[in-house]
């Protein structure tokens, strides 16, 4: 498998053409490709920006997650939140590379990752493609961000190992490979976390199963989790919808 980096001229918040930069880049498509796309440039090229003037961060965030909850520190309060499937800090709200503007997560990632591969296939006469939108995240107990996936499409992001056999003949009982979010986690590796400006990247000769449907089950409640004894010991706060 290669990760291959490719770089486009800078967008600016709070709105720009992310297909013309693409457009304009060098980017090249095989058959099989996977594209990788920072989800910071998708929200940019949806207007999904607001001026840091207009609007204070706390605010924001709580009215962006889906799930909150607060955590006293000192004088200080953190917030943490589940947003689009995604634990984060500040419901995935970035100001790095922003030009003072706070970039939010896309409105619908997997409708944008759907809507994205439509476009790469047709614009390169691809027919066997993937998207993957990336953002960067924090594993607890490990210090630094590491790459994952807020969505993807036209890919099976699961393999599934169960009631197949190990070296030694033992059947697999629970044994689901993640592998959306390791080629996520690779391809941030190769696209930077800062002023590379190369939020773009193509995973070549991946192992995976393409497929049309848009997305499988990779996420799951805090309930499902494996983590859930300590996502549960605190009492997470839900966005009141539109109708309360």
């Amino acid at each position: 498998m290669h990760i291959l980096p490719f770089r486009i001229r800078v967008l600016k918040a709070p709105k720009d053409d992310l297909r013309a930069a693409l457009r304009a880049s060098k980017l090249n498509l095989k058959e099989g490709d996977i594209v990788a796309i920072s989800s910071k440039v998708v929200s940019i090229d949806e207007g999904r920006c607001l001026h840091v003037d207009s609007i204070e961060k706390e605010t924001l965030v709580r009215r962006e997650a889906d799930w909150y909850v607060e955590i006293p520190e000192g004088k200080r309060r953190k917030v943490f939140t589940i947003t689009k499937g995604t634990m984060a800090s500040s419901a995935g709200i970035d100001q790095s590379n922003g030009n003072g503007y706070y970039i939010l997560y896309p409105e619908d990632p997997f409708k944008s990752a759907r809507r994205l591969r439509a476009w790469l296939k047709k614009t390169y006469g691809i027919k066997s493609l993937g998207v993957l939108l990336t953002d960067s995240t924090s594993m607890p107990l490990r210090r630094g961000a590491v790459g994952c996936a807020l969505a993807w499409d036209g890919f099976n992001p699961l393999k599934d190992y169960r009631k197949q056999k190990d070296i030694f003949g033992r059947v697999f009982k629970a044994e689901v490979a993640n592998i959306v979010d390791g080629l996520a986690s690779a391809s941030v590796v190769v696209m930077g976390e800062g002023n590379e400006q190369i939020p773009v990247a193509v995973i070549r000769g991946a192992n995976v199963s393409f497929t049309t449907r848009a997305k499988e089950s990779v996420m799951v409640s805090p309930e499902e989790d494996i983590y859930a004894p300590f996502l549960l010991s605190r009492k997470w706060k839900k966005k009141p919808s539109v109708r309360e």
